[in-house]
């Protein structure tokens, strides 16, 4: 416990604020995430392809922006503008899915809800790294990523008991997310002051020149690999779900899985955060994606209910160990006035994996069977691990 005090005392308050903002916007965000499909096919009647278009084209969208995000926040030397208009947009189309009569109105709703968040991810990122020095760095994004997994189950479960209590009104429950947003942008307004240093004076020569990316490093870089090659095994939950399905949990209790996931997250990620800062962050994240592969071999054999619970936990517990680490490596792996640039490409590659990876898991799944989707996860983990091994030496001290 004195140990967890001292470290609480040296996480300054950007970065408090910045997982409460997190966790409101999650809130926010997830009330309408968790109902916006049933609400597609049952209110506006699309078809699954169409949810599939829509969600395709809006994550797409944010990863893209990521990079551009990230490259202007170093460019200006100002990130708190970009976050505080990325999180601000989000916020203020949510009233956009309750007007919405069609499809074509939730597209437009979610599209300028992702542009939100690939203008925002950069240089929030960025700015824990601006607002925090070395040695704990790995706490503070332990500390972002727990309270944002917060948010993330509940606003699933704020959804599910308004929808109990009003008969199912989606359009109430999209109104009443504009609050949570509301609150999110106010606090980010109010309580994130933008450190005064150096490394956010601005960067007024081209940071997508040759020379700027050169400079990242091969260190950076080779976690960028990494990141794409791991993010290559790591399809949709829907998998996972499905999976779950098929071992006997019933329909009605499938939500809940992922509340196992996120509540095993949320608990781990500062705990771990600050361990890393103690131990170094290089073997925990490669016991992190060892943990995924061990899991999705798991889920490949599994046979019994009680087994899935148990994988899904242990899957939360992956994500304490490795979505945070990897932040804090490139935090510590680049130079300080290249930060957003740094932090845009790294979400871009993660962004751009993601469908590819879920097209690979469907098609194995469709032509192999369940079991093939997550060996072929498990083994992509482990050539991370073993890229990440390779070039150790660029790590072990960060």
């Amino acid at each position: 416990m004195q140990l967890q005090n001292k470290f609480v005392q040296k996480i300054p308050q950007t970065v408090w604020v910045l997982g409460f903002v997190s966790l409101l916007t999650d809130i926010s965000s997830e009330m309408i995430n968790s109902v916006l499909p049933l609400f597609l096919v049952s209110v506006l009647g699309a078809d699954i392809l169409t949810v599939g278009i829509i969600e395709g084209i809006a994550e797409a969208t944010a990863s893209i922006l990521k990079v551009f995000s990230g490259v202007l926040s170093d460019y200006w030397g100002h990130r708190k503008g970009l976050a505080v208009f990325g999180y601000g947009l989000s916020t203020f189309v949510k009233p956009l899915f309750a007007v919405a009569t069609n499809p074509t109105g939730v597209l437009i709703a979610r599209f300028g809800d992702r542009i939100g968040k690939g203008i925002r991810v950069a240089p929030r990122d960025a700015l824990v790294a601006d607002s925090t020095n070395p040695e704990v760095r790995g706490a503070a994004y332990g500390l972002r990523q727990s309270l944002d997994t917060i948010g993330a189950f509940l606003g699933p479960l704020a959804a599910f008991t308004l929808m109990a209590a009003s008969k199912n009104n989606f359009r109430l429950i999209f109104w009443l997310a504009l609050i949570p947003g509301f609150f999110a942008v106010a606090l980010l307004v109010v309580g994130v002051r933008e450190p005064k240093t150096t490394q956010t004076q601005g960067n007024r020569s081209n940071p997508l020149q040759w020379e700027a990316l050169y400079s990242l490093g091969s260190g950076y870089w080779v976690i960028v690999v990494v990141a794409l090659l791991f993010n290559l095994g790591n399809s949709s939950n829907a998998f996972l779900l499905l999976r779950a399905e098929q071992t006997g949990i019933s329909a009605s209790l499938i939500p809940l899985t992922l509340m196992v996931v996120n509540i095993a997250y949320s608990f781990s990620a500062y705990p771990l955060g600050i361990l890393s800062d103690r131990v170094g962050k290089f073997g925990l994240l490669v016991g992190g994606f060892l943990l995924y592969a061990l899991v999705y071999l798991g889920f490949a054999f599994v046979q019994t209910p009680w087994q899935v619970w148990g994988l899904f936990a242990l899957y939360g517990l992956h994500l304490g160990m490795s979505k945070g680490l990897l932040l804090a490596l490139v935090a510590n792996s680049i130079p300080a006035n290249l930060r957003g640039t740094a932090f845009g490409f790294f979400n871009l590659a993660v962004g751009l994996a993601l469908l590819p990876a879920s097209l690979l898991a469907g098609g194995l799944w469709q032509t192999l069977g369940a079991e093939a989707t997550f060996i072929t996860g498990s083994l992509f983990a482990i050539a991370a691990v073993l890229l990440l091994v390779i070039n150790r030496k660029k790590y072990l001290q960060i």
